[in-house]
């Protein structure tokens, strides 16, 4: 009896976060396709007008600043406010965190910062999910909100909602993964990615048609590769640690911190080819994988340029620009190596963003969902190696850690 009810317990537990993922995703679906319609409205807008936009950047980096001071209220903490709420540390986010991030990240892109977007699909995730998950305590159901609406986040920005949900499983506590949530994270994740969808959000998958025989010589090029991919993803998430702490601890004014480090990278985005490091990084992603030009400094300055945009105070998040660096520097080492071209920038487009992230899974199932399982075997290498090499650090500097022996 004791097994039946356990079971009958187990199933009614299961339909109701499945009620609630469909739910949370469907929320979060609609607002990623808000977000997403304005992002394809800015960039369409700055068209012909980088040169005249990027002198607004610390006019729009003291409004940023405003907001965020003045309603910001617990916002101000961002990605830490996620990994608090699930450890804890916070009992909510406020909601108004989700209109602060857009606006702010519209803004940031406006002026032609070299910033991302899925920090903002991410919390606009955990945002919507906690809020449901007020009403309801169950046990650990905190966890289970919060793995449920970054999974959703993430899938409905990015369309790969397999990668979202180990995403999700994986990435606040690095060596464990959440299996409770796995439920609600799998359902909100496909229909987040169904919803954007319906409003309108494309989400584009890469045809890399690349022909390659499994052999030793390029298992060993893409270890090496993978060692390389791990030490740049361990650097990027060290300099935005590191430069973050310095420039707040030389500059602790946050409008006169985010107008003088804007006024120097308006300069040196319109120095260093006049707006190719800024937005996104995806013309220098579709350059990587349609044998566009890539120079071997272009992964470099894209990091440098990420890193003080997000520690000036613009906003945005760090995947996309990884994904670029991943792939420039993939395309730089497969001519190194002698492997096509595409395959190293599909390669580097992965493991940058799992050793950056410090995850395993999520960036294996991002290569199979974007670039086919024919790859599996490399994705698989690649990510393996570039985990090991990145030494635990990460862009989510309140990410916690287990270790095997733990």
């Amino acid at each position: 009896m004791d097994i039946i009810k356990k079971n009958a317990d187990l199933i009614k537990t299961l339909f109701f976060y499945t009620l609630m993922g469909i739910v949370i995703g469907a929320c979060v679906g609609f607002c990623e396709a808000i977000f997403c319609k304005g992002l394809n409205f800015i960039f369409a807008f700055r068209k012909g007008k980088e040169v005249f936009l990027l002198p607004l950047m610390p006019l729009v980096g003291l409004l940023i600043a405003f907001v965020f001071v003045d309603f910001g209220g617990k916002s101000r903490e961002g990605m830490g406010l996620v990994f608090k709420l699930e450890q804890g540390k916070e009992k909510e986010i406020p909601l108004r965190l989700i209109p602060i991030m857009i606006v702010s990240t519209w803004l940031s892109h406006l002026v032609g910062c070299s910033v991302g977007r899925e920090g903002v699909a991410v919390q606009i995730g955990a945002d919507v999910s906690a809020f449901f998950g007020r009403f309801i305590k169950f046990k650990d159901s905190n966890i289970v909100f919060v793995v449920t609406g970054i999974a959703a986040g993430f899938a409905g920005l990015f369309g790969t909602p397999c990668a979202s949900v180990f995403f999700a499983l994986e990435v606040l506590v690095a060596g464990a993964l959440q299996y409770m949530s796995l439920c609600p994270a799998l359902v909100a994740a496909f229909t987040s990615n169904y919803v954007a969808s319906l409003f309108g959000v494309v989400h584009e998958k890469v045809a890399l048609s690349v022909h390659w025989n499994i052999s030793i010589v390029t298992c060993f090029k893409v270890v090496c590769m993978g060692i390389l991919f791990g030490l740049v993803g361990q650097l990027f998430a060290f300099l935005l640690g590191k430069i973050r702490f310095i420039s707040r601890l030389y500059i602790k004014n946050p409008y006169l911190r985010i107008f003088v480090m804007g006024s120097g990278l308006a300069l040196l985005f319109f120095v260093c080819g006049q707006g190719r490091y800024s937005g996104l990084g995806t013309n220098l992603v579709q350059s990587a994988l349609n044998g566009g030009t890539i120079y071997p400094w272009d992964w470099v300055c894209k990091m440098l340029f990420t890193v003080f945009c997000l520690s000036a105070g613009f906003q945005g998040g760090e995947v996309t620009p990884l994904f670029a660096i991943g792939a420039s520097l993939g395309l730089v080492l497969a001519r190194l190596f002698g492997l096509p071209l595409a395959l190293g920038a599909a390669l580097g487009y992965v493991a940058v963003f799992g050793a950056g992230t410090n995850t395993f899974l999520a960036p294996i199932a991002i290569g199979l969902e974007l670039f086919g399982p024919q790859y599996f075997y490399l994705f698989f290498i690649v990510c393996s190696v570039s985990y090991l090499f990145n030494k635990d650090l990460s862009i989510y500097s309140l990410q916690e850690v287990i270790h095997g022996n733990e």
